[in-house]
């Protein structure tokens, strides 16, 4: 399966990979995960969101049942762990508990969530937030991609109808509960000496835009008093928030940005930049923000937020323990795993331990051995609360 995902979406001038949502990338990887399902005699649904679902076992007979996955999407030149490990591991787990004749008592399920990273249309966890009511249909139908395309407008382009999206009360009525597995994205394992990891927590964390408004003139010409040049401005909201978020700590980073004209020779009239900002406080992260307010002169548009999310404290324990006393380990990445917690289903996380802790660049990895280990926990696991 990991030899088969590899070539798609893959970029030859860095390794890194750009598999974004409703695209050709996307639509291969969504018939390679209905592949799978079906050549193990799932069952394939796909929700209202367009996230894809395959299940052993009927959801709608009465018992809610036991779900597993992940994404599949990337963010631009992104890793190849983050996301298709969750997705691969819960294949290979139900593999393994077939194999050992294993029967569940409830449903089982594995999901591939739809645009987690958020990548194309600037909102991540779509998928999730659609199926949960936490984005608004409307709004995510006109978010719009860098060439101006409506995620409506893709949707339609990929087979899927945008009419249909919106909270999926049939859907969430069929998780009783949901175990992510996914590479760890820092070093908190690394020095441990074990494997595997489990989740207790996500830090609160958002994006904002801010629209830098300037005046268009000649590089070569206009004389430094007179210009408008909002890339000043850029430069002093990427100072406050780095000195910001430090003082406060958190992290905060500037790490997109757009400008018009974009012309060397050109002073810009217009930047567009995004900032991400992440912390174990709510407060401290909004803290961050207003600085870069301050800087900029005008308040961000807040596009996305999640507030903090800790994971049903009960089955963390119970999975901890069942893992030998496993680490337990909060992040400051966000999954949905932690958007269906936020909308009161008992949810889990593991961890793969990533030896340098790079993330969301071709350099992220994870060793062979501690990928199968997470495969041999994921198994555990699902034996444990499906049985």
């Amino acid at each position: 399966m990991w030899g088969d995902l590899g070539p798609v979406g893959r970029a030859a001038a860095t390794g890194g990979y750009r598999r974004f949502a409703w695209t050709s990338e996307d639509s291969t990887l969504r018939h390679w995960f209905t592949g799978e399902a079906t050549s193990r005699g799932l069952d394939v649904v796909t929700d209202r969101a367009g996230n894809v679902w395959a299940w052993w076992g009927n959801p709608d007979a009465g018992t809610p049942g036991v779900v597993v996955g992940s994404h599949l999407d990337s963010v631009p030149d992104g890793g190849a762990f983050d996301g298709p490990l969750g997705v691969v591991s819960a294949f290979a787990a139900v593999d393994q508990l077939r194999a050992s004749d294993f029967r569940p008592a409830v449903p089982l399920g594995i999901v591939c969530f739809s645009d987690e990273e958020g990548a194309r249309f600037g909102i991540a966890c779509a998928g999730s937030r659609l199926i949960t009511g936490a984005l608004p249909a409307d709004r995510a139908r006109a978010l719009r991609d860098g060439d101006g395309i409506t995620l409506a407008e893709a949707m339609a382009r990929g087979g899927h109808d945008p009419r249909h999206v919106g909270p999926d009360p049939e859907t969430l009525r069929r998780i009783g509960m949901f175990v992510e597995l996914h590479v760890e994205q820092g070093r908190g394992l690394a020095g441990l000496g074990r494997p595997v990891a489990v989740g207790s927590s996500i830090w609160p964390h958002g994006r904002w835009r801010l629209d830098l408004e300037g005046e268009a003139n000649h590089a070569g010409t206009t004389r430094l008093a007179d210009r408008r040049d909002p890339m000043l401005d850029l430069a002093h909201v990427v100072t406050a928030a780095r000195a910001s978020a430090g003082i406060v700590g958190c992290v905060a980073t500037v790490g997109k940005v757009r400008v018009i004209p974009n012309g060397v020779n050109a002073i810009p009239s217009r930047v567009t930049a995004w900032l991400d900002a992440r912390g174990p406080v709510e407060h401290d992260v909004r803290s961050v923000v207003n600085a870069v307010a301050t800087a900029a002169g005008r308040d961000p548009v807040e596009e996305s937020f999640t507030a903090a999310t800790d994971f049903d404290a009960a089955l963390v324990g119970r999975v901890a323990k069942l893992l030998g006393d496993a680490p337990v380990l909060g992040t400051g990445a966000g999954h949905d795993a932690g958007i269906l917690a936020q909308a009161g289903i008992p949810t889990a996380m593991l961890f793969v331990r990533n030896p340098t802790g790079v993330s969301h660049s071709p350099a992220e990895y994870a060793e062979t051995a501690d990928c199968l280990a997470g495969v041999d926990a994921l198994a555990r696991v699902l034996e444990d609360v499906a049985g």
